[in-house]
């Protein structure tokens, strides 16, 4: 059994939302997406928000999500400022 579970991880991105107003992560899928989008942002080089001695970087971004270190947002809440152009 994976700790945490996805619906761990649903619950904690999701905890600031209003009643009535939509879910930022609507399915598992959203969940992976985003972890593995974190943890290829911490094997390029970016630090990680959490204690990482000896760990692998997707259980990593797991972490970070769970104690809300990081925020998932859709792409339609990124301002110009915020985009890496690559």
């Amino acid at each position: 059994m994976l700790h945490p579970s996805y619906t761990d991880l649903i619950n904690v991105v999701n905890k600031e939302v209003e009643e009535g107003e939509e879910p930022v992560v609507n399915s598992r899928y959203s969940i992976v997406i985003a972890t593995a989008k974190r943890a290829r942002q911490i094997i390029g080089g970016e630090e990680s928000l959490v204690e990482s001695e000896g760990r692998k970087p997707l259980s990593v971004a797991i972490d970070e999500l769970y104690q809300s270190k990081v925020k998932i947002v859709s792409e339609d809440d990124i301002s110009e400022d915020e985009i890496d152009i690559q």
